[in-house]
């Protein structure tokens, strides 16, 4: 069974920073990519960053670039998303998704090109 779980978010002054992980199991992560994706209150679901599988190459969204860092640590099947430098618009629940295809830059961000996610972690950010 795979699962995806994701951990680590919590509330937040603006300025400060949070580091979430996505935990998997049942899959070989090296073979899989991940896009973190997030939903803020009555918005839709977007794409913030993304890590290949095996290159470990990145792709951020341009409201994150600068302030988000996506790494992997396949030997413990891990996914981090580093935040700096938060403010109000972060405010979300945060999703990590898995596919097992390279998505590339035309893709990364359609979350139905993702087979697995993950429950979601919420991230408040208070000015």
């Amino acid at each position: 069974q795979v699962q995806l779980v994701e951990s680590g978010g919590g509330l937040v002054q603006t300025g400060g920073s949070l580091r979430l992980s996505c935990t998997t199991s049942g899959i070989t992560l090296d073979y899989y990519a991940i896009g973190w994706f997030r939903q803020a209150p009555g918005k839709e679901r977007e794409a913030v960053s993304y890590i290949y599988g095996h290159d470990r190459s990145t792709i951020s969204a341009d409201s994150v670039k600068g302030r988000f860092t996506v790494s992997r640590d396949n030997a413990e099947n891990t996914v981090y998303l580093q935040m700096n430098d938060l403010n109000s618009e972060d405010t979300a629940v945060y999703y990590c998704a898995a596919s097992f295809a390279n998505l590339g830059y035309d893709l990364y961000a359609e979350a139905a090109a993702y087979a697995y996610w993950g429950q979601g972690t919420r991230v408040t950010v208070s000015s």
